[in-house]
């Protein structure tokens, strides 16, 4: 009895020797050659094993001991677009921000209501139509210059541009149709002051504040501009003009625009400050805090003022003064705390504020048309005349100089 000293490797007949290692293992050989006996262990092995033989052409596994390293296995895929066609109205909805076209679309129905004319409801609905359209256009266009700054934000990552739903193209598209569509509409079926104002507000929106989000916070004062347009079209819609009682609607809408705003930035600031945006929240958070609870102060000194200005009457100022202090409670309670609670009460009670606030407006307002304007100004002159003392007048012949005296009753 012999042994035999073999390194390990993979052995065949027909290829030879492959896959040599440094370790060695002993063997015990019996009658026979080395040849002989090496070769019937090389045999039965492979008969048993299931692995494939391998060949000097293979490239021989490394012995390095590697670390493992987690690799990126995501594959870049196009983004389905075949239900384009099919719900292409949704998309053109997200690409209108509809809910916020709509919030746009009620302030400029209730500046329609709040004038003091006479309601046409054919003009109404026009008025509504091309305003809408017209914001539409312009939430269109305010998608398509922010889509790389969009992608950054959780509020905004899922928008249709953003998820490659629909094409810039597509937004583009869109936004000509309906602002052309809209503007025809508010100038050749409201009047062109109408047109005017919707044409300046979206000039306003796309080419001032959109690139203003990431240069200066002034771009909160100038969005709040652009959110008190709309009442204002409303009301020359039905007007024909803007008087006194547009621009105290106006005023509110301007300073609504802050607490709401403000407090909804604040809890994204995250958001806003990866995206770049230059926002009071993110830049200068005291002075957000302060500008809320300023505004909410006006709103209610504006609402006070509404009835010597006769826009309303004097149970506007008393029915919409507990709803301006609970407002202004909670801009004070935001200010001093500057948490995610109170900024969340707070913008949450704006988006009712705004409403209940309009329709005290419309239940209260003094003039329902110019008629009623035009008798209080009758009825005022009546009462000047009243007041002037009567006086009889003779007349008394001199030759050629006529003579007046007066006698006083």
């Amino acid at each position: 009895m012999s042994y035999i000293k073999v390194l390990h490797c993979t052995l065949c007949l027909k290829h030879g020797t492959i896959g040599l290692s440094t370790k060695s293992v002993v063997l015990k050989i019996g009658n026979g050659t080395v040849a002989q006996q090496i070769a019937r262990i090389s045999t039965s092995h492979n008969w048993r094993s299931q692995l494939p033989l391998t060949t000097q052409s293979q490239t021989l596994p490394s012995t390095k001991k590697t670390k493992n390293v987690l690799q990126d296995t995501r594959v870049w895929k196009e983004t389905p677009s075949l239900d384009r066609k099919e719900n292409f109205g949704q998309y053109c909805m997200m690409l209108s921000k509809f809910r916020l076209t709509s919030l746009v679309v009620m302030t400029s129905m209730a500046g329609y209501a709040l004038a003091p004319a006479p309601f046409c409801l054919t003009t109404f609905a026009l008025c509504a139509a091309g305003t809408g359209l017209v914001s539409a256009a312009a939430n269109s266009i305010n998608q398509y210059h922010e889509v790389p700054f969009d992608a950054q934000m959780s509020r905004t990552k899922n928008r249709v541009l953003v998820k490659g739903l629909l094409e810039p193209v597509h937004a583009i598209s869109f936004a000509g149709v309906t602002s052309a569509t809209g503007l025809s509409i508010l100038y050749f079926g409201v009047n062109p002051l109408t047109a005017g104002l919707g044409a300046a507000n979206l000039f306003l929106y796309t080419s001032v504040y959109t690139p203003m989000k990431r240069m200066s916070i002034l771009n909160t004062w100038l969005g709040s501009v652009v959110g008190a347009i709309p009442p204002l079209m409303g009301w020359a819609g039905c007007t024909g003009n803007l008087d006194v009682g547009a621009l105290v609607l106006g005023a509110i809408l301007y300073s609504w625009q802050f607490p709401h705003f403000n407090a909804l930035s604040w809890n994204l600031r995250p958001d806003y400050s990866r995206a770049g945006y230059r926002m009071m929240a993110v830049t200068d958070p005291a002075l957000c805090r302060r500008v809320a609870l300023r505004h909410t102060g006006i709103i209610t000194a504006t609402c006070l003022a509404s009835p010597y200005l006769d826009v309303t009457n004097m149970w506007f100022a008393l029915e919409s003064l507990p709803l301006n202090i609970y407002f202004m409670y909670l801009a004070w309670q935001f200010y001093k705390k500057s948490d995610s609670g109170s900024s969340r009460k707070l913008f949450r009670f704006s988006l009712i504020h705004l409403p209940l606030l309009m329709v005290l407006m419309l239940v209260n307002k003094k003039y329902w048309s110019s008629a009623d304007i035009q008798d209080q100004k009758d009825s005022l002159k009546s009462q000047d005349l009243s007041k002037v003392p009567e006086a009889r007048i003779t007349v008394l012949l001199r030759g050629p100089v006529v003579a007046a005296q007066e006698n006083q009753s």
